[in-house]
């Protein structure tokens, strides 16, 4: 409701704050000050210009009289140059002090020092005009505390942020009922995946030490989170999933082979195909956690399809045992029934999240999963969850349709926290006054 009069926005903004300010705008408006005669002339402009606003009984006469009046007494403001808001309200409220007999509190003047004063941070000492604002320092060995109180005219708040973000994870569970769903979390900005692998156990019920974590995009496995990792980055990529392993081997089944059923293609004989038979190892047993996703096509039409699997396997099996127990995995998911025979293989095994070039495990190998790179894999798996490693499942584009038909990625149920962390994070971030002030005064080690 205030007239600019050229570039005056400024003192119009400053204004209207001052007159919405209810202690100060009733002290003005109803006229409740002490003036020092004449010499309080920005004063009573002011007044009469909050006055009006209240009852209404405004005209641009009385902005024009107040920047005469502020030109008067302050040649920085003089003419209409823009000026800077803050600055004209850190002159104002000076201009006041000396207007109502208060002394002009210039930024470097201290009090003297105050041991033990049990006031709070922001008083009226008697010791002197003006409020101060108390700095408490207490030494942590000796435990002394001494208070020193600076006076003030304007405080700069910071605004407290957001601390958390709404992050998304899949959890793959070994329940039939609840095998594949979404939880939202409220995950710490500035956290580890140590913290984020808590969240998940909780909200999956399972140990903390039984949680997997890996980005998975809609071509495959990307990585695997450890501990120590930050949080912030943690699902920007890819889409974060859970991985629960079994409780115990899942024993390979074969499947019968039906009359009408295909036979399987040659083997593939994909790029840099790995043996390890020149580089087996005595007691190559033991068992092996194996994360595995099922692609098709090449290139950029390379696609995931079909849930991502948990097995867990003996180091020692062969080519052909390994191909039936995913396709054992798998047998819900196909359209009729297959064998692998001989040494036929119906797809490629890639070893999937590593820095090296692109490692194939090969259909000769009588060992596969003794292979080196397998090591190498399991001890970059990262700290946190069960070592193990991730193989991307590769199929021609015409044997995945003739076993899988038109099968897209895994269904995945949102559960209620989706939704709910959704509309929390992408609400507008508010905060009160009081926040500001508590954030503003929270005690800190120097």
């Amino acid at each position: 409701g205030l007239r600019n009069l050229g570039n005056t926005c400024f003192m119009n903004a400053v204004v209207q704050c001052l007159s919405n300010t209810a202690p100060l705008a009733e002290l003005l408006a109803l006229g409740r000050y002490r003036a020092r005669g004449a010499r309080a002339e920005v004063t009573h402009r002011l007044a009469a210009l909050v006055r009006a606003l209240w009852t209404r009984d405004y005209t641009p006469q009385l902005s024009a009289e107040f920047k005469n009046i502020v030109s008067k007494h302050s040649a920085q403001f003089r003419g209409n140059a823009q000026h800077d808001a803050l600055e004209f309200l850190l002159w104002l409220l000076d201009r006041m002090h000396e207007d109502l007999g208060a002394a002009s509190l210039a930024p470097q003047t201290r009090v003297p020092e105050e041991v033990g004063d049990p006031v709070g941070e922001f008083s009226h000492p008697g010791m002197g005009r003006g409020i101060h604002a108390r700095s408490s320092l207490t030494c942590p060995h000796c435990l002394k505390q001494s208070n020193t109180f600076d006076p003030f005219l304007c405080i700069s708040l910071p605004i407290p942020l957001r601390q958390t973000r709404a992050l998304n994870v899949t959890l793959v569970l070994q329940c039939e009922r609840w095998r594949f769903v979404r939880v939202g979390l409220a995950v710490p900005l500035l956290g580890t995946i140590a913290e984020l692998r808590k969240m998940v156990a909780r909200e999956g019920c399972i140990p903390p030490e039984q949680v997997i974590l890996a980005e998975v995009s809609p071509q495959g496995f990307l990585r695997s989170l450890g501990d120590a990792e930050e949080l912030g980055t943690a699902g920007e990529r890819a889409p974060l999933y859970a991985f629960q392993p079994p409780p115990a081997r899942r024993t390979g089944c074969s499947l019968p082979a039906s009359p009408g059923a295909a036979q399987p293609e040659g083997p593939h004989r994909g790029p840099a195909a790995a043996r390890s038979s020149d580089c087996l190892h005595r007691g190559a047993g033991g068992r092996i956690l194996l994360l595995l996703c099922n692609t098709a096509g090449t290139g950029p039409q390379l696609a995931r399809f079909g849930p991502p699997l948990v097995l867990q396997e003996e180091r020692g099996v062969s080519w052909e045992q390994l191909q039936q127990s995913i396709l054992a995995q798998l047998q819900a998911l196909l359209r009729g029934e297959v064998q692998a025979q001989g040494t036929g293989a119906l797809f490629r095994i890639r070893l999937a999240g590593g820095s090296a070039p692109c490692t194939y495990l090969s259909p000769q190998d009588p060992r596969p999963l003794c292979h080196p790179a397998i090591n190498r894999a399991l001890q970059l798996s990262g700290a946190g969850g069960p070592p193990h490693v991730k193989l991307m499942v590769e199929w021609d584009v015409s044997t995945k349709e003739r076993l899988f038909g038109n099968l897209q990625e895994e269904v995945v149920q949102d559960a209620d926290s989706v939704q709910l962390q959704q509309q929390a994070h992408g609400q507008q971030h508010s905060c009160t006054l009081d926040e500001c002030f508590q954030l503003y005064t929270k005690e800190e080690q120097v």
